[in-house]
């Protein structure tokens, strides 16, 4: 039985209030390769500065999760994204009837464009979507980068809903996140949808919250 969890927390994981949050503080933080634990529009996730090639290695040994596997991206706009991504006319209509919101889309990343192992996948693609939370708005938008948003579990895990879920997780591990942000209990939803947009063509890869329809 937990009987304070900031008090358990202590030791391996900075807990921050959302009513205490100073943005700057954990931008500044992110620049500096710190991990952090955030509340999106689906669940708690896990994520860094994804332009940080250590952090987001230290992301793979929280989640002890295989390089593989590729993590997926979070912005506060459509407009930092396409700095990033291959855009066209079937991503531009999916933007406007489903961002912000719990949509992921894989795309190629832009020619020229170099991110860190385990943003851009092995077929040279980058999963991402425009965040509605405005928390995590918030720091995107200050950090003015793509933020990792992977599940805040141990891979194959369940999702964290609660800062006590996300301590059950993470508090017997080696490698732990650095900062956790408290936004309390998460309404339970279901997972961002995944699709794929090849050659100007839609792919169902995982069908969660949001139902694509004809565009």
């Amino acid at each position: 039985m937990f009987v304070g969890y900031e008090l358990l927390a202590m030791n391996y994981m900075q807990i921050i209030k959302s009513s205490q949050l100073n943005i700057q503080s954990i931008v500044d933080s992110l620049h500096d390769g710190k991990t952090i634990i955030y509340p999106t529009e689906t669940c708690y996730g896990l994520g860094c500065d994804a332009t940080h090639v250590t952090a987001v290695e230290h992301i793979y040994n929280i989640k002890q999760r295989p390089v593989s596997k590729s993590l997926l991206v979070v912005t506060s706009d459509i407009e930092m994204m396409k700095g990033y991504v291959e855009w066209n006319q079937t991503l531009d209509m999916v933007a406007k009837k489903y961002w912000p919101g719990p949509l992921t889309v894989v795309v190629p990343i832009k020619q020229g464009v170099i991110l860190p192992k385990g943003i851009v996948s092995s077929e040279g693609t980058v999963a991402f979507r425009i965040t509605s939370h405005p928390i995590a708005q918030k720091i995107c938008s200050e950090l003015r980068a793509p933020l990792v948003s992977t599940s805040a579990n141990i891979s194959g895990g369940d999702n964290a809903y609660t800062p006590i879920d996300v301590i059950k997780t993470f508090e017997h591990e080696l490698v732990q996140p650095d900062i956790c942000i408290d936004a309390g209990e998460l309404p339970v939803q279901k997972p961002s949808t995944i699709i794929a947009i090849k050659n100007g063509n839609i792919e169902i890869v995982r069908q969660g919250s949001v139902i694509i329809e004809h565009l």
